[in-house]
């Protein structure tokens, strides 16, 4: 089997070559009945199927961080493990590649599916907040954190009670992170969600039966879409300014950096970097920003 490195994954990420298949279902059964031959004679599963994604899933972080129970509840999201494993690591290289629970990460709509603090717990035994406004989403993620002993006293699930709001609710008074992250609504409608459903489908070639990754309405869209989700927490953050250490999310379109920017200017964060990732062809990247000793006020 060919283990080139896939194109544009962190270095440290655990899946930056191809998946073993042969490995990955004597670690996970059940996955052998997803796997086929592709037109290329290698092993591989259909993308388009989301049974065949969340049992590859299950295999990974079985495999990779030896977390034996995973799972989502039916048309919650399931995420592609190898990118959200490249966000922890790029989160890592900001402190230092500091470990241990000592280091406190937030994770903002951390989802049914919990996978940042599962990974970020499993991979540099960071201690996790995981924000979640969806109650059905937010009881799934305790589960599946006690379902994993290994990560178990690393993660607490909080609900968030407001729609408008992302750290207030959650930041306790005295409360610090070394890290907050996270993965906003793409879209700014329904309209839209569906339409990059059907695109993303057509792609990869699957009927028009279900998203194969799925997604509920507040993971999927926002109002404002990605640029007014961020902004409003790019207003936000400058009033936990003492409380964080880096904020950051994923941006996942470019043509927003230039005005995500010129909102940090205006809340004077002391220090902003945008970090390019990719998976194949797929582009994203990491927006961070800290306040540091910089005098910093809310928008008026």
């Amino acid at each position: 089997m060919d283990n080139a490195r896939k194109a544009g994954l962190h270095p440290r990420n655990r899946f930056n070559t191809r998946y073993d298949f042969p490995q990955l279902i004597a670690c996970c059964p059940a996955l052998a009945a997803f796997v086929k031959s592709n037109a290329y004679g290698d092993d591989s599963i259909n993308y388009a199927d989301p049974l065949a994604v969340k049992v590859l899933n299950q295999a990974l972080l079985k495999q990779g961080y030896g977390l034996e129970h995973w799972d989502i509840p039916p048309g919650y999201l399931c995420p592609p493990i190898p990118g959200r494993s490249d966000y922890i690591h790029h989160l890592a290289d900001l402190i230092a590649l500091r470990r241990g629970p000592s280091v406190r990460v937030l994770d903002i709509g951390t989802g049914a599916n919990c996978i940042y603090p599962l990974i970020g717990a499993s991979e540099y035994g960071w201690s996790f907040v995981g924000a979640e406004i969806d109650a059905v989403a937010w009881r799934w993620a305790q589960k599946m954190v006690g379902a994993n002993p290994s990560v178990t006293g690393l993660i607490e699930c909080r609900l968030q009670k407001s729609e408008a709001q992302y750290f207030q609710g959650i930041i306790k008074q005295g409360e610090h992170f070394d890290l907050t992250m996270c993965n906003p609504p793409f879209h700014a409608s329904a309209a839209e969600a569906a339409e990059g459903t059907l695109r993303k489908q057509r792609n990869l070639g699957g009927k028009k039966t279900g998203l194969n990754f799925g997604g509920k309405a507040n993971e999927l869209w926002c109002e404002g879409g990605e640029l007014g989700f961020i902004r409003r927490m790019i207003e936000e953050s400058a009033g936990f300014a003492g409380q964080c250490g880096w904020f950051t999310t994923l941006v996942s379109k470019s043509e927003h950096l230039p005005r995500l920017e010129q909102a940090l200017r205006r809340v004077k964060a002391a220090q902003v970097k945008v970090i390019d990732m990719a998976q194949g062809q797929k582009k994203s990247r990491i927006l961070a920003w800290r306040f540091g000793a910089a005098e910093v006020r809310p928008l008026a």
